[in-house]
């Protein structure tokens, strides 16, 4: 079936815009986006529950990579906006570039949850997380309003997202690095070859910005084979190694369980079936392997539940509360 798209969707073209060859390439990286997401969803279901969140992370990130490139490989989520440099470029007055606005709308997700991906394997107090975080959308706000805006002030806006990457940059190879490394030597060494990788491909996007969105330099089909290599790096084959390394090392250290054991840990939630740790006090131990039984794909109840801390246990406030009256009548 010949590809279409762009001449049932591109009523609305530039004069500088993609073709069929372009649509082609990007419905490819549409397939291994997705190829990839069902991967990580087929994965995820056999992590204990309350150390899924790197699997979901990776999830969102690429649920949302695969609706942008089907978005853009139907030529829908652009808008034409006047190029900067058209007499140098030999076009004339007037020539027109397509703003791919929906690219944008994807990095405004999927970078924020790749950096979460990295610092929740880091330690790194949670004030610092935010500040990052917020860096991050700096860089790709300004990156977006940057490339609609048709003058010289564009270049404004894209210093001050370099800056903001400058301090991400800062972020991953300095103190999360180094909180990291107070975690042990497996999550200092998983975390500086994830960072290492995200930061290298992530320094070679304002490069391509430079060249399409900002000084319109190469094709639209060049920049969606630029672009569309460095999200397959950035984003599937990341995922792939920081999830790899960190299957190596002891997510408990990480304390990202919820505390609540009826979902993290299988232990069901009526007081009947908890057992005494020790007479006369109201402390209730966790059972060990009670599981209530449940069909279909998952067998039974509890089986992919992360394990709860040996010590752990669940005050039972009524026999406390029992307890605490006896003590201390009242008059």
């Amino acid at each position: 079936m010949a590809n279409d798209a762009i001449y049932v969707n591109g009523f609305d073209a530039a004069t500088q815009d993609i073709t069929v060859r372009g649509s082609d390439w990007l419905w490819a990286v549409f397939a291994v986006m997705l190829f990839a997401d069902l991967a990580v969803m087929a994965w995820h279901f056999s992590i204990p529950r309350g150390h899924r969140v790197f699997h979901q992370l990776a999830i969102i990130v690429l649920t949302t990579a695969a609706i942008a490139y089907f978005s853009m490989a139907s030529a829908l989520g652009r808008t034409a906006v006047q190029i900067e440099f058209s007499h140098a470029n030999g076009f004339p007055l007037g020539t027109t570039r397509s703003i791919w606005y929906v690219r944008y709308i994807d990095w405004v997700i999927t970078t924020p949850a790749l950096l979460l991906t990295l610092l929740m394997a880091s330690a790194l107090p949670l004030s610092d997380i935010l500040t990052t975080i917020f860096m991050d959308l700096v860089m790709i706000i300004t990156g977006l309003v940057g490339a609609l805006v048709p003058t010289s002030y564009k270049w404004g806006y894209f210093a001050f997202g370099c800056a903001a990457e400058f301090y991400i940059w800062w972020v991953l190879l300095g103190p999360a690095r180094s909180s990291a490394g107070m975690l042990g030597g497996g999550f200092k060494r998983s975390f500086t070859i994830s960072a290492s990788i995200l930061s290298l491909l992530w320094l070679l996007y304002p490069i391509a910005w430079g060249f399409a969105d900002g000084g319109n330099y190469i094709t639209a089909d060049s920049e969606m084979i630029w672009y569309g290599i460095l999200d397959v790096l950035a984003k599937p084959v990341f995922i792939f190694i920081h999830l790899f390394l960190l299957s190596k090392e002891d997510l408990t250290h990480l304390q990202l369980s919820s505390g609540k054991y009826t979902s993290t840990s299988g232990v069901p939630a009526d007081a009947e079936r908890m057992q005494p740790a020790t007479a006369g006090t109201g402390n209730t131990s966790m059972p060990v392997g009670v599981n209530g039984q449940k069909k279909g794909m998952f067998g039974r109840r509890g089986k992919y539940d992360a394990t709860p801390a040996p010590n752990m246990t669940i005050v039972d406030n009524a026999a406390r509360t029992s307890n605490a009256t006896a003590v201390h009548p009242s008059p």
